[in-house]
């Protein structure tokens, strides 16, 4: 991981298999900050707190919503949050409180970064982006709406806080 080494700010996104919300988190914040010409300053990745997918593409239905809106994820594939995360990533952005609570207990005590939920960078009124794997596409196309929204917010922010660039959409 020399990638994260050679950036300024790293960001892992993290949901419960790393199937549905993270890696639509992960694909449209690496397009976004690709737009913004920042992607050397900027490390993403995503994981999940859960086992049950790794080495797995996105579930397929998270494929087929984020291609409809120019994201491609196929290259992303599911991986479990490692204790190595905390010294690697400035922000570990949580999808949700219950996986919020579980990285909170892998946290070591040297960690210096920023755990929080990642919705709240957005305008939403809610913090939580909602599990869509047991419903059907159009849960896939919500949490999208939610993510975009949010990674503008998470890209002002760090360009504000630790870039010194500003967004073009600002």
């Amino acid at each position: 991981m020399t990638e994260v080494a050679n950036t300024e700010v790293a960001v892992l996104f993290v949901c419960l298999g790393n199937i549905c919300r993270s890696p639509t988190a992960h694909g449209v914040f690496e397009k976004r900050v690709a737009e913004e010409g920042l992607a050397s300053k900027i490390y993403i990745d995503s994981a999940g707190t859960g086992d049950w997918h790794l080495g797995e593409q996105p579930d397929p239905r998270t494929l087929l919503a984020g291609q409809q809106r120019g994201y491609d994820l196929s290259h992303l594939r599911a991986r479990q949050v490692k204790a190595e995360d905390f010294d690697l990533f400035d922000y570990i952005l949580a999808m949700d409180r219950k996986n919020l609570a579980n990285l909170q207990q892998l946290k070591p005590r040297h960690f210096k970064g920023h755990l929080r939920l990642f919705l709240p960078f957005g305008r939403d009124l809610v913090d939580e982006v909602p599990d869509p794997y047991a419903g059907g596409t159009e849960g896939f196309e919500q949490v999208l709406d939610m993510v975009e929204q949010a990674a503008e917010g998470l890209l002002a922010h760090l360009c504000d806080a630790h870039l010194n660039e500003f967004p073009s959409s600002q």
